[in-house]
């Protein structure tokens, strides 16, 4: 199969990384790849600098294809990916993230691609935005669902969100969990060098969060708690692992509140290193207000954490409340404390819920199995299309 896979931008996120282990697993089996996608700039960090593009995948860049809503990009977008399927002649194309997933699924039916598929990773509507935006959002994904062959979601929280907002139909979706290298995590240990070159003491407990420096990633709330968590474990400290715009109004808070020397800011990570930050955590805590399914949790998880979070779209689903973690009510700080406390107390509950999510996650989540899932969808979508055309 000659198969293109379009997306928004390569930044260092959960969306790239699966996309690429897509493309990856495509190349691996025999497939041509290509990997469409938009400029990357951005304080995530660009993943394709970091990891390089396995071989055998075409990476091409679409200029026009900008994340925010740009009129005269989006319809250069739309012209420059219909030309270029075209030219190229796919079988199928697969499109990731919103804006991709609608111009990159007009412009391939457009051009005639025999099978056009979408990935939802996490939908552009949420109680938190306008709600103009929100009635946008779903009419232009619910006219995008009109020209797709299938729509994969990495969670089972993401097509009941989808088909509330009517936006296709029972029968186009596919539940196709997101893919990840668990080997970096499952094998990861405590390592006392990496504690010190953080400035973490070797005896101190820490709390961790994995994920980008941005609004509705959880950091605010989690700074509201910190002083009642730090009075509660004098010996804890905060790891926070990933980049973005909130990093100096985090620090400020810190200093201001008097806690600045007990979070370490460590960064951009590459992907194959995150687990050996994880592995230094106790807890992990990802309390983001928008998500399809929390990779953090997932690699968490791997590494024998447990997690803390809201019980939001994927969340629940490896987020298992009082087996493979704590799940708490959005914005309530007391609970919030509550279940950190009570985890970080209990030495006991941590490695039971650890070992828990640990034998959840294995094998539901290896990026192969994921990818073999998406061939197989391909195939019998261009299958079933030769047979109708006979």
């Amino acid at each position: 199969m000659k198969v293109c896979h379009v997306i928004t931008r390569m930044i260092v996120g959960g969306a790239q990384e699966n996309t690429l282990f897509s493309a990856q697993g495509l190349v691996e089996s025999g497939h041509e790849c290509t990997l469409m996608t938009g400029p990357s700039p951005g304080p995530e960090g660009e993943l394709l600098a970091r990891t390089g593009a396995p071989d055998g995948i075409k990476v091409e860049t679409c200029p026009y294809l900008v994340r925010e809503i740009s009129p005269v990009n989006d319809l250069k977008a739309y012209f420059f990916l219909r030309n270029y399927f075209r030219e190229h002649d796919f079988d199928v194309v697969h499109t990731h993230s919103s804006k991709a997933g609608i111009i990159g699924r007009l412009a391939a039916r457009a051009a005639g691609v025999p099978v056009v598929v979408h990935t939802i990773h996490g939908l552009p509507f949420h109680p938190r935005e306008k709600w103009w935006k929100n009635r946008l959002y779903a009419a232009l994904e619910a006219y995008a669902a009109k020209h797709c062959d299938r729509i994969f979601a990495v969670a089972q929280a993401m097509v009941d969100q989808a088909l509330a907002r009517n936006i296709g139909t029972p029968d186009m979706y596919q539940v196709v969990y997101s893919g990840m290298n668990l080997t970096h995590f499952l094998t990861a240990e405590r390592d006392p060098g990496l504690r010190a070159a953080l400035g973490i003491p070797e005896h101190a407990k820490v709390l961790g969060t994995v994920a980008r420096l941005f609004p509705l990633k959880g950091y605010e709330e989690l700074m509201k708690i910190a002083p009642d968590l730090l009075r509660a474990e004098k010996d804890l400290y905060f790891l926070f692992v990933g980049d973005g715009e909130l990093h100096e109004k985090l620090k400020k808070q810190a200093e201001d509140g008097g806690f600045a020397d007990r979070i370490v800011f460590a960064g951009l990570v590459a992907p194959s290193e995150v687990g050996k930050y994880i592995a230094q955590m106790d807890v992990l805590a990802h309390f983001s207000l928008r998500e399809g399914l929390p990779r953090a949790a997932v690699q968490a998880l791997a590494c024998g954490k447990p997690v803390v979070a809201y019980p939001l779209d994927g969340t629940p689903e490896v987020v298992m409340d009082g087996k493979t973690g704590i799940l708490c009510p959005p914005d309530d700080t007391a609970a919030m404390t509550e279940a950190i406390g009570r985890l970080l107390a209990d030495g006991a509950l941590r490695e039971r819920m650890g070992s828990a999510g640990r034998e959840l996650v294995r094998g539901k989540f290896a990026w192969r199995n994921m990818s073999d899932t998406l061939i197989a969808a391909y195939e019998k979508l261009l299958n079933d299309k030769a047979l109708r055309r006979v």
